[in-house]
């Protein structure tokens, strides 16, 4: 049913026909406004006093042909013509349809009862047209806009097919890449991207596919001397109405510069990294010479605190704290004595308050030290227990730092595992034992399960 806002013009010289359209409309109880003209001059009166929506017009009026009253090409911009007659015949419908006629209509006693439906009906269609034409014409904005921008800019802009051909590339091609655009277009794009940078490629089309989003990504493309260079492309996904990928838009830079600063920049923290590791691994060797009843401890309890903290999937970076922490963990005893940390027997209660005062000696030495902030951890805590029977804090269960907690079962493994001057290693069984026998009073239960889980798979 039509609304209130429908106004349609019927130009019938016929009474009997008028009145039987008219009583279509009222048997129906639309809320249309229907007027009636029944010349054109009446007609292009009614026009010129209020345009209606929609034009219902015999063919052979009285003083002329209603075809006067279309458009050529369908013109929007006039209201939209339904020519009818009682001489129907397909010319007659052709000439009238190619002449501007949104519809062409027989007259009969059906056609005309059933004349609110159709003009219902072409009432939508010509909504249609209207939304079709805005589009295209918003489209040929946005070409013309985007042909503007294209042309004047200095990234590379080029448009693709669902199988990523290329369709179009702005003048910047010359310079990025050294082809002309004709060269292009056409042109299957992966032989111009690096082969190691082909499957990334795709992955980035797919992730942008499920996400609907527009991210940049870097990769080396083929020169036409060549060579390759760095480019960063920001890609977007065009889909149509039905959501189905019709073209895919990309914006690409050079970026090689930049790049190769990156490049540079990673080398020298690479560099400066494997600086401050051989450094920590210096300060270890010194230690080990001193101190050389742990000689060989430091290397076994860093591989395998490395090992359970990959076994409790920390990340890289996580790990890299760990394995420094596992190197620097006696670090502090530096500031023993040689009297008490070289002694070959038992220590006694006086020398075991100075020995438990290498966890502060270590924190006083590395707490400067910003990169070792996290690494730390583990020399300051890892005589703590879970029960809070540890030192220097007594911290209890998950008060410890779990870098700390873990590293506290490897220390006291390899330590049962190995040879010292005052006792022979125990049995790997007997270690065993220990560790279970001593879980949840001086080590976290959680973490002695994986470790067990490690020792047992050796």
């Amino acid at each position: 049913m039509m609304d209130d806002s429908i106004h349609i013009l019927l130009i019938e010289d016929d009474p009997a026909h008028a009145e039987l359209i008219q009583r279509a409309f009222e048997n129906r109880q639309d809320a249309s406004r229907l007027t009636i003209a029944h010349t054109l001059e009446e007609a292009r009166a009614q026009i010129r006093k209020a345009r209606p929506t929609l034009i219902i017009a015999d063919w052979r009026l009285p003083d002329g042909d209603s075809r006067e009253l279309l458009s050529d090409g369908h013109d929007t911009a006039n209201p939209p013509v339904i020519i009818m007659t009682s001489y129907g015949s397909e010319r007659n419908a052709v000439e009238s349809i190619k002449a501007g006629a949104l519809d062409y209509i027989v007259k009969s006693s059906e056609s005309m009862t059933d004349m609110p439906h159709i003009a219902e009906r072409s009432i939508q269609q010509w909504k249609a047209l209207l939304e079709q034409e805005r589009m295209q014409k918003a489209l040929a904005e946005s070409e013309a806009q985007f042909r503007l921008l294209a042309e004047n800019s200095s990234d590379m802009i080029t448009r693709h097919d669902t199988n990523l051909n290329i369709l179009y590339a702005s003048p910047a091609c010359r310079n990025l890449l050294g082809y002309e655009p004709e060269e292009l277009i056409g042109q299957p794009v992966f032989p111009y991207v690096h082969p190691e940078d082909a499957k990334q490629l795709l992955e980035f089309l797919s992730a942008s596919r499920r996400n609907d989003i527009t991210r940049a990504l870097p990769y080396r493309a083929l020169h036409k001397n060549g060579e390759y260079i760095w480019l960063e492309t920001t890609a977007r996904i065009i889909y149509d109405q039905n959501q189905h990928i019709v073209e895919y838009q990309a914006s690409s830079r050079d970026i090689s510069e930049r790049r190769e600063a990156q490049i540079a920049l990673q080398h020298a923290l690479t560099n400066l990294q494997d600086a401050y590791d051989k450094t920590i691994e210096g300060w270890v060797i010194a230690l080990d010479l001193r101190d050389k009843e742990t000689e060989g401890h430091t290397k076994r309890v860093t591989e395998m605190a490395v090992r359970l903290a990959r076994e409790l999937q920390y990340t890289d970076e996580e790990i890299v704290h760990i394995r420094r922490g596992a190197l620097l963990h006696d670090m502090g005893k530096i500031g023993i004595p040689d009297e008490i940390l070289q002694k070959p027997g038992p220590l006694t209660s006086t020398e075991w308050i100075v020995m438990r005062k290498h966890p502060q000696y270590a924190y006083q030495m590395l707490s400067p030290i910003s990169y070792l902030n996290q690494a730390l951890i583990i020399p300051y805590y890892h005589h703590e227990r879970w029960d809070g029977s540890g030192y220097p804090h007594g911290f209890k269960g998950e008060q410890i730092p779990i870098f700390a907690r873990l590293f506290a079962i490897v220390d006291v493994w390899d330590a049962l595992s190995s040879d010292r001057p005052y006792r022979k290693r125990l049995p790997p069984g007997e270690v065993i034992k220990y560790l279970r026998d001593e879980t949840g009073r001086l080590f976290d239960p959680g973490l002695v399960k994986v470790f067990l889980k490690i020792v047992n798979a050796r």
